[in-house]
Parts: C-alpha cells; sequence; structure tokens
C-alpha cells in the first residue's frame, strides 16, 4: 500500500503533540516536514517543541522550519499559556533535539515540498493558524491544484471557544484562514464540532499509563497535564483532544463522518470575527470544495493513537 504523504503545520501545544504521535506511529502515513507556527506558544516555543518531539518520535530525517511569527495583518498573537503552560509543553519530558530547523521559511518548504512531489500526492495538515498555509498559496498559487487536499483542525459550524462562534487556530489570523478557505482545494474542516466528541477518558488515560515506554510515558504526562489544565480553565472533566482528529481523518476516513458544506470566515464582524460561517441549510452544490467534519468514531480514534504508540516502540 503506498503510504499516505503528509505536511504537518503545527503549534506544539499538547494536543499537536498527541498529533505528531499519531502520525509517526502510524505505517501508512509518511511526514514529508513538520512546520511551526505561533498560536499556543511563541514561534520560537512551539519550533523548540516541534524538533524535541520529533526527536522522541524517531523523525530526526523529517525535515522541520520555522514560519509565521504573527498573523498577517494583525499586531499580536494571543497564545494559549493558560492551557499549554509557558513552555508550550508545561509538565512533560522531552529529549533535546540533536538537529536544526532548515534555514527555508515554513512557507516556502511547503511550496518546495509540492512542487516537487507528484501532483495529488500531497496533504496539507495544518493543526494550528493557518498563516503559513495561506502565505504559501500566495507566494506560489500552483500548489493549490498540485494538493490532494487540505485537512484542517480549526472552526466549528455551531460553536466556538475563544469567542461564542469562533474557534481558536481561526480566530488567531482569520485573514489567513479567509484565503485558504476561499482557494479551490479540497478542504475538510475538523472543528470544534468534532473535536469536542475525541475526549481523553480516565478509560483511555488508564489504557496508555499501561505503557510503559518513553513515548507512552510522554503521552501520558501529555494528557494529565491537559486534563488539569483544561479542567481549570474550561470546566471540562475530560479534555478533548483536537488536533489528532486531522490526523486520524487523514489515516482512516471512515473514522470521521463528514458533510459536504460551503464555508467561509467572517474577518471583519464585531461579534463574529473568525467565525467559520457554514451553510447547512441543504444540500451543497456540486462544486462545493469544503467538508466539515460532524461524527467521530471515539473507539477507532484511540485505537489508532495507541497503536502507534506501540508501533514506535517496536522499530
Amino acid at each position: 500500500m503506498t503510504k499516505k504523504k503528509i505536511i504537518i503545520d503545527c503549534d506544539p501545544g499538547y494536543d499537536d503533540a498527541v498529533a505528531l504521535l499519531l502520525a509517526a506511529g502510524n505505517p501508512d502515513i509518511e511526514v514529508l516536514a513538520i512546520t511551526t507556527v505561533a498560536g499556543n506558544q511563541t514561534i520560537e516555543k512551539v519550533t523548540k517543541n516541534a524538533l524535541r518531539i520529533a526527536k522522541l518520535c524517531g523523525m530526526e530525517n523529517v525535515p522541520v522550519a520555522m514560519g509565521a511569527s504573527r498573523p498577517l495583518l494583525r499586531d499580536q498573537v494571543v497564545v494559549a499559556a493558560n492551557i499549554h503552560g509557558e513552555s508550550g509543553l508545561d509538565g512533560t519530558t522531552l529529549p533535546e533535539a540533536d538537529f536544526k530547523v532548515d534555514p527555508r521559511h515554513a512557507a516556502q518548504m511547503i511550496i518546495d515540498i509540492v512542487m516537487s512531489e507528484p501532483e495529488k500526492t500531497v496533504t496539507l495538515v495544518p493543526i494550528g493558524p493557518l498563516t503559513n498555509i495561506a502565505l504559501a498559496a500566495r507566494m506560489e498559487p500552483r500548489i493549490v491544484e498540485r494538493i490532494k487536499e487540505v485537512v484542517l483542525m480549526g472552526g466549528g459550524y455551531h460553536i466556538g471557544n475563544i469567542r461564542p462562534m469562533a474557534e481558536f487556530n481561526i480566530e488567531n489570523d482569520p485573514e489567513a484562514a479567509h484565503i485558504v478557505f476561499e482557494e479551490k482545494w479540497k478542504i475538510v474542516m475538523v472543528g470544534l464540532d468534532l473535536t469536542y466528541q475525541a475526549l481523553a477518558t480516565d478509560e483511555v488515560k488508564a489504557r496508555i499509563a499501561e505503557m510503559k515506554t518513553p513515548v507512552g510515558q510522554f503521552l501520558t504526562d501529555v494528557l494529565t497535564q491537559f486534563s488539569m489544565t483544561y479542567k481549570k480553565s474550561k470546566g471540562f472533566d475530560e479534555p478533548p483532544v483536537h488536533d489528532p482528529c486531522a490526523v486520524a481523518y487523514v489515516i482512516d476516513p471512515d473514522c470521521i463522518e463528514v458533510r459536504q458544506a460551503p464555508v467561509h470566515v467572517e474577518y471583519r464582524g464585531m461579534y463574529t470575527n473568525g467565525m467559520t460561517v457554514t451553510d447547512l441549510r441543504k444540500k451543497a452544490p456540486e462544486d462545493c470544495h469544503t467538508f466539515v467534519a460532524t461524527k467521530l468514531n471515539h473507539k477507532r480514534f484511540w485505537q489508532l493513537i495507541e497503536d502507534a504508540v506501540k508501533n514506535m516502540e517496536n522499530k
């Protein structure tokens, strides 16, 4: 079976870390690159986290490139230290990476890889703000027709978390999100409506805690800390693990139900800035290029993650 080629654009972050573990440990996935964007923490911190996670997962040969440190038009990135801590991965232990960041900007690396790989073979998996993806599409418009699909974690068709109707990744850089959603590549929006179903239950955490391996211990630390901060900040008894849902969809689309629907990003509203406006009133037109995730197979999702951890330890 031909492996599915992906580029992960991320801002690690607890749930980004789980997404990277899932991709690294799944035999059907080939990670072509990891690119970083400021979001959950500053660009310097999330890039350091990405390098160290790559080291833990045996992805030393996967290039890592640093991307945008701020949104396209806005003055400041509001980091999520209340959720992810001052380091972005507080309460966890990772090895120091003995390899360096690629000198290219993340957007340029995305362009270079997409233009060098066969057409329709590369999937973009952005799980942070969409600044790098928007930059790449503007710098080299030809990548839009070459990309297989964009499977992103962000948005929501009837719920938000930073604003009443705006999710963190989209609200962080709504202009970039507007650019990405208006391009005519296939987009699968794995938003809060879906990811709030991806709960790290006590049963899940107990199974993972039994994996007495470095990767298993790291994942246990991630879920333990994420549970504590999410409970304190959001009131959730069990934390939703957002970002790996996008990777899970690439691995096994049957794990997540999706619905074709037009989606547009609001970037000028006083109360709706960052809203992913989704039209679910009727059947989408045949040329609609956007899809929204609606239902998660919770058991299958966590099985993919647990299998990935076991696979890494068996390499």
